[in-house]
């Protein structure tokens, strides 16, 4: 009888065994949750729908996007945190999500390192120095010789404080040596349309929030913060070209899944989501709205994270910026 029995509960170990394999391996096997950290048609809206529709086809579930807005990304982001780590739940998370915020909070609801985990970066939109109407700006340089010639003189808007486009702006001070006042909106399209409305003289805004304002004459691209010239903007020099270094700065939008999320998942997630990215008619939407499509492996993505923190948190630190 004791014999049978050991039979018996080593047959339902290896039967339990087999099932969670197959369970495994079967991933995804319902609809994914994937949760956006802002209003629907912005950017990283336009982002996850573009990957997520594709991902759908892929593997043959719905890919499902809720827009949860507000606390700069930090609902959304607690949200994910608490959710079942099963793969089924997913956060598209940017720069402010997984790196400014942790600095810019003295109390966050979530902590990235410990309840977050990377599966890839998705896409890069960089940053433009613009102008609008308002100013008689030749180019750059003269913008910037205007800007020290006038401390304090010149605002300029961002698309919320403690956003990308924000600290872009604030990283072009600091290493030009300028004094101007911000002025935050919520949101980029506010921001620039007050810019080409000649309300304030110039942000710095991504390629994909500023591409129809620049293509439409309403407002002039200056200089971008990437170390090479865009595609969207061949003839925008770099700020490097104009003899300024080190003022690179891009919104970074990555995937995220809740920190105890398996690694066999994860890596599943990855391979599809990059997958995704890279199907020629999905990489070439993403690239004419102006994204840099990237689909990282999850440790360069990991990597990636460290390194802009370390980049961000003193100038952060340095210029004294909190929001709570």
């Amino acid at each position: 009888m004791k014999k049978l029995l050991a039979m018996l509960i080593a047959g339902l170990a290896a039967l339990a065994g087999a099932s969670a394999v197959q369970a495994q391996a079967a991933y995804p096997a319902k609809p994914i949750r994937w949760i956006v950290p802002y209003p629907a048609g912005g950017g990283s809206d336009f982002l996850a729908r573009t990957i997520g529709n594709q991902l759908a086809i892929d593997v043959a579930q719905p890919v499902l996007i809720d827009n949860k807005a507000g606390g700069n990304t930090a609902i959304a982001a607690a949200e994910t945190a608490r959710a079942a780590p099963d793969g089924y739940t997913v956060l598209s998370a940017d720069n402010g999500t997984l790196v400014f915020n942790p600095v810019l909070y003295r109390n966050l609801s979530y902590n990235p390192t410990r309840d977050l985990a990377p599966v890839t970066l998705m896409g890069r939109f960089p940053m433009v120095l613009i102008v609008g109407p308002a100013s008689n700006a030749k180019d750059a340089k003269d913008f910037i010789a205007q800007a020290k010639a006038q401390p304090g003189k010149i605002s300029f808007a961002s698309a919320g404080a403690g956003s990308p486009h924000h600290l872009a702006m604030e990283l072009l001070k600091q290493q030009a040596g300028l004094h101007m006042v911000h002025i935050p909106y919520r949101g980029a399209a506010p921001a620039l349309a007050d810019v080409a409305g000649g309300q304030l003289a110039a942000m710095m805004t991504d390629v994909a929030a500023g591409n129809a304002f620049i293509k439409g004459g309403k407002v002039r691209a200056l200089a971008v913060a990437n170390a090479k010239r865009l595609p969207q903007l061949p003839d925008v020099p770099t700020f490097a070209e104009l003899g300024i270094p080190n003022v690179e700065a891009a919104a970074l939008v990555g995937l995220v899944a809740p920190a105890a999320t398996p690694a066999e998942v994860i890596a599943s997630l990855q391979k599809s989501v990059a997958a995704a990215i890279r199907n020629p008619a999905v990489n070439k939407k993403l690239m004419d709205f102006g994204v840099e499509p990237v689909g990282s492996s999850s440790a360069e993505f990991a990597a990636l994270i460290a390194s802009e923190s370390t980049r961000w948190h003193k100038l952060i630190r340095d210029l004294k910026i909190f929001l709570d």
